[in-house]
C-alpha cells in the first residue's frame, strides 16, 4: 500500500507540481491516510511547507493570469523533486526504508510530467492556436483537478494509483504510435 500511495502521489505531483503535495500535506496534518510525523519527512506536513506551497500556487496563478508563462521545464523539475520526496515520505510513513522512494519517485513524477505534457499540453496548444484562450485555461483547470483527485485518491484508496500509472503509460504509447504514423505517412508521399 505504501508503494501504491507513493506511485500515485508522485505521479500526480509530476502532472502538476504544487497542488497535489499541498493536498497530501493537508491530509497528513489530519492523519487521514498518511502521517509524516515521526519520520524524517515530517516537514511535508509542516505549516511552513504548506504555506510555501500555497504561496507558489498563488504566484503561478497570478503570473499566468497576467499573461506571463512559467517555464514548463522549471515546473517539471520542481514536480520531479517534490514527487521524489513524497514517495520517500510515503515509504517512511509505513516504516520502510525511504531511500528507494527517491529514484522511484523521480521515475513516477517524470512519467506523470511527460504524459501530462503529451495529453494536456497538446490540447491547450491547439486551443491557443485556435484563438480560444478560455478553452486553454479550461484545459489547465482540468489538469489541476485531475492531479489533485489522483493525489487524494492515492492517499485514501491507494490501489487507484495503478490506474493513473496505466493511463500515463497508455498516453505515452498512443503518442509514440501517432508520431510513427505521422512520419510513415510522410514517407508514402515521396
Amino acid at each position: 500500500m505504501a508503494i501504491s500511495q507513493g506511485v500515485g502521489v508522485s505521479l500526480a505531483t509530476g502532472v502538476r507540481a504544487f497542488l497535489p503535495p499541498l493536498a497530501v500535506g493537508v491530509l497528513a496534518r489530519a492523519n487521514a491516510g498518511v502521517d509524516f510525523n515521526g519520520t524524517g519527512y515530517g516537514f511535508l506536513e509542516s505549516i511552513p511547507w504548506l504555506a510555501a506551497l500555497v504561496a507558489v500556487v498563488a504566484l503561478v496563478v497570478l503570473l499566468e493570469r497576467g499573461g506571463m508563462t512559467v517555464p514548463v521545464v522549471a515546473l517539471g523539475a520542481a514536480g520531479v523533486a517534490i514527487g521524489a520526496l513524497e514517495f520517500a515520505g510515503s515509504l517512511a510513513d509505513e516504516g520502510y526504508a525511504a531511500g528507494a522512494g527517491f529514484p522511484a519517485g523521480v521515475v513516477c513524477a517524470a512519467l506523470g510530467f511527460v504524459a501530462a505534457q503529451a495529453f494536456f499540453g497538446r490540447a491547450a496548444a491547439r486551443a491557443r492556436s485556435g484563438g480560444e484562450a478560455e478553452a486553454a485555461s479550461l484545459v489547465e483547470l482540468f489538469a489541476q483537478g485531475a492531479a489533485l483527485l489522483l493525489a487524494i485518491l492515492a492517499v485514501l484508496v491507494s490501489p487507484v494509483a495503478w490506474i493513473g500509472l496505466a493511463f500515463a503509460l497508455w498516453v505515452l504509447v498512443v503518442q509514440r504510435r501517432r508520431a510513427g504514423q505521422k512520419y510513415q505517412g510522410l514517407r508514402i508521399l515521396r
